[in-house]
């Protein structure tokens, strides 16, 4: 990178040269046209070549013209002539030159007045306002930096892997770039050389590279002195990488003495890991200021404290980090001109690994600081991200189709196809969407299996009828994972996947895919907490129900297009009877129903009252003469009780019981969606009949036995345990009216007698993932409730999962 200048004519060398073997090659390149041409047209390799061989140094300072007097080689020859009593004690004895690197050393790492070296520093920064794109830049010089460092330990530990860097950058883009830099950083470049081997004291060598570097800004000044260093640090293990194979190279590097080096790599190995270690944590700090330069300004400013105190460090972390680059310039040159046995030292290995420590701890407080940086940016693009959500759902905004809704909810990213084909299990992007009606599964991974379960065997019967209107619909999961653990651990990502695998339908392909404002929103404008919900979009992406789940569960793909208005329909055409409770559940009710059979519905989990009650009941229907089923249901809680309870029931043979406990999971479910699809129509009203009995069931359930009597389809009691078994044990009272009124019908006024005088004590107790009513009435004594909050424990032995209680 050196520049050009204009040659004379060359002479033959003056006699008198010294024949030290030091200096023959030295010799043998003066007396070669083509080599010399090469050292003028490259002033840089030819200063180099001098710097390394002291005696034809101290030829041409006592003998100025055993070279071309016209040869110009800037701030090379002419800095060694200008101090004769420095050079020539140089070229003259090594140790000299160790003295002096030493002695700078404890001034170097014992400044305790940081103020007054960095006003200094600072008396040197004048930008003109030029900027350039850096980055390019110091992707290039990682790469060099990297192979070089690489090389390293191949040389200490005797082996090399394929290395495989990409590459980030065309090598057009640096073209224009280093026309107007390289004449800057070669002349750095010889600063860190020339001063280095001259034994210039470490900060007035830093501080005239700041000088050079005055009119740039902070970044770019690191920049480009680590670009000038690893100039040099290149063309070091680029000869050591070469010299066994290529002739130039190994003339070159017995010049550097490294055959010499190499040699003795045991002996240097700590010497090369301080190095590694000071010149990669001069990367991690050039990386971090430039990260800093790069910040968008439209989401933070210097105002914002984490980037105004990086702001106020910037100029002492450059400071160090080009101090370092001087001292890694010094070994490596000390290296070449005095050979392995400077290197022995654990002084000057101590010497780095300071500066590494320093310059750790100035890159970890700024790395710190980035990352509040990187922080508040994205909490204010995320409140952007949210209030774009906002505004794309504004019922107000009309779109011509789905996908833009669908693409700020589904973040894909890298062009990548972000949807799992739950069929195909291929990978699709959104435009299977477009225009279609979209169910949107919305969960955590914490998915229960009886959910799913019910789920795909509705999304199953709907496709067989492809034809059909209500099939006409989509489902795409939308999983919600814990954000603040990226990336996701190894478990959550075999949970998911998992998961998603046994899906029918569409899933995100990837759970990170979903943002954290889309979760935010999920959350705070969909009211998603941990149960699944079912938000329905239509062809255009509106929102016409916020959560189609309760629809279904209670009528399954009947509820398609899955509107509130179509909720609303489905209700009206709806009554309190048998086959609503049970529909789609269990075919053996449903043909008792047909044979218009009386049938005790019933649940609970005292196995002393179900005896009672199951002995009651048969020897009531036996002295009737009515045909009479039962069925125990289970409860909507206490999962493995129920199982005890169902095991009791089929070896005593106490009456039919479902064996299945997604059955059981489903019955209440379906139950609970009733109560919740109405809260959320805002038809929970006390005038409902029906909304009343399905409140005392649920109630029920929670406090104690019960049992619902029908006739066929039609509901003749529905009556808590406490009601229930003195009604049957009343028989003898009200057989005489089973002749006039029927069995129905007398025992319905007999029960309601007693229930008019117990008036069983009901009980909701509403979770957080569900819309609580602001004021609800007791379906049995009209008066409006009370509130409570209450804790429940829905581990698999006290609740079935899912359970909405």
């Amino acid at each position: 990178m050196a520049q050009k200048t204009t040659p004379g004519p060359l002479q033959p060398p003056m006699t008198g040269v010294t024949d030290k073997p030091a200096t023959a090659a030295a010799q043998a390149l003066l007396q070669n046209l083509g080599a010399a041409q090469a050292l003028v047209n490259n002033p840089g390799v030819a200063a180099r070549a001098l710097l390394n061989n002291p005696g034809v140094g101290q030829q041409l300072i006592s003998n100025p013209g055993a070279g071309q007097p016209n040869i110009s080689i800037p701030g090379a020859n002419q800095a060694l002539i200008s101090k004769p009593s420095t050079a020539e004690a140089l070229m003259k004895s090594p140790s000299a030159t160790q003295a002096l690197i030493r002695g700078d050393r404890g001034g170097m790492l014992s400044m305790s007045d940081d103020n007054v070296m960095m006003k200094q520093i600072l008396t040197t920064h004048a930008p003109d306002g030029r900027e350039f794109d850096v980055r390019p830049l110091l992707y290039l010089v990682e790469d060099i930096l990297n192979r070089a460092t690489q090389h390293v330990d191949f040389i200490v530990k005797g082996t090399l892997g394929q290395i495989e860097l990409e590459e980030k950058a065309q090598q057009a883009n640096y073209i224009a770039m280093l026309q107007a830099l390289t004449y800057t950083i070669d002349r750095i470049a010889c600063e860190l050389s020339y001063k280095a081997l001259g034994g210039s004291d470490a900060h007035a060598t830093t501080t005239a590279i700041f000088t050079l570097l005055s009119s740039y800004t902070w970044e770019a000044k690191l920049v480009l002195s680590l670009s000038a260093f690893a100039l040099n640090y290149g063309e070091f293990w680029l000869l050591a990488q070469i010299y066994s194979t290529n002739q130039l190279a190994k003339s070159m590097a017995i010049l550097r003495q490294l055959p010499s080096i190499l040699e003795h790599t045991a002996p240097l190995k700590p010497r090369f890991d301080a190095l590694n270690n000071l010149i990669r944590t001069m990367m991690d700090v050039t990386r971090c200021v430039v990260e800093f330069k790069e910040l968008p300004s439209m989401y933070i400013s210097q105002d914002v404290p984490a980037l105004a105190t990086a702001m106020t460090h910037i100029p002492t972390a450059v400071y160090w980090t080009i101090r370092s680059m001087v001292a890694c310039a010094t070994q490596i040159t000390s290296l070449s001109s005095m050979g392995h046995e400077y290197g022995i030292s654990t002084s000057e290995s101590w010497e780095l690994s300071t500066l590494a420590h320093k310059l750790r701890n100035i890159y970890e407080h700024l790395r710190q600081q980035l990352n509040f940086c990187y922080q508040f940016i994205e909490e204010r693009k995320d409140v952007e991200t949210y209030q774009m959500l906002l505004n794309l759902f504004d019922p107000n905004v009309m779109h011509i189709d789905n996908i833009k809704i669908l693409k700020a909810l589904i973040q894909a990213r890298d062009e990548k196809l972000p949807l799992l084909d739950g069929a195909t299990k291929g990978q699709v992007g959104l435009d299977v969407l477009r225009r279609k009606s979209v169910l949107l599964l919305i969960s955590s991974l914490d998915f229960s299996g009886d959910e799913l379960a019910i789920l795909e065997q509705i999304y199953s019967d709907s496709r067989i009828h492809a034809t059909r209107l209500e099939s006409q619909y989509e489902v795409v999961w939308i999983p919600v994972v814990d954000r603040s653990v990226v990336p996701l651990t190894d478990e959550t990502r075999t949970k998911f996947e998992t998961l998603r695998s046994t899906m029918p339908w569409y899933s995100v392909e990837d759970p990170l895919l979903i943002e954290k404002p889309v979760i935010r929103f999920l959350k705070e404008v969909w009211h998603f907490r941990t149960k699944p919900i079912l938000v329905v979009l239509d062809p255009l992406g509106k929102v016409v129900s916020p959560n189609a789940i309760h629809m279904m569960w209670i009528w399954g793909s009947n509820a398609f297009p899955f509107t509130s208005l179509r909720e609303e329909a489905l209700w009206r055409e709806e009554t309190w009877r048998l086959d609503l409770l049970v529909d789609g559940i269990d075919p053996l009710i449903l043909n008792w129903i047909k044979e218009d059979k009386y049938i005790f519905l019933y649940g609970g989990d005292d196995v002393e009252w179900i005896r009672r009650f199951a002995a009651s009941a048969r020897s009531v229907a036996s002295a009737s003469g009515i045909p009479l089923e039962m069925v125990y249901v289970g409860k909507s809680t206490k999962r493995e009780q129920v199982k005890k309870v169902t095991g009791i029931i089929n070896v005593e043979k106490l009456s039919y019981a479902w064996q299945d406990q997604t059955m059981v999971w489903f019955f209440w479910t379906r139950l609970e969606s009733m109560l919740f699809s109405k809260i959320q129509l805002g038809r929970a009203d006390d005038h409902d009949p029906m909304m009343q009995q399905i409140k005392k069931l649920l109630s029920y359930d929670r406090e104690g036995g019960w049992a619902v009597l029908s006739k066929g389809s039609n509901i003749v009691v529905n009556g808590h345990s406490t009601t229930v078994l003195p009604a049957l044990g009343g028989y003898a009272e009200w057989k005489i009216n089973v002749a006039d009124k029927g069995f129905d019908l007398a025992f319905k006024e007999y029960h309601d007698r007693l229930h008019d005088v117990a008036h069983p004590c009901c009980r909701f107790e509403f979770p957080t993932t569900t819309r609580i009513p602001e004021s609800m009435r007791c379906p049995e004594c009209r008066r409006i409730m009370e509130k409570y909050t209450t804790f429940l424990c829905c581990h698999d032995e006290q609740g079935i999962p899912g359970s909405l209680f």
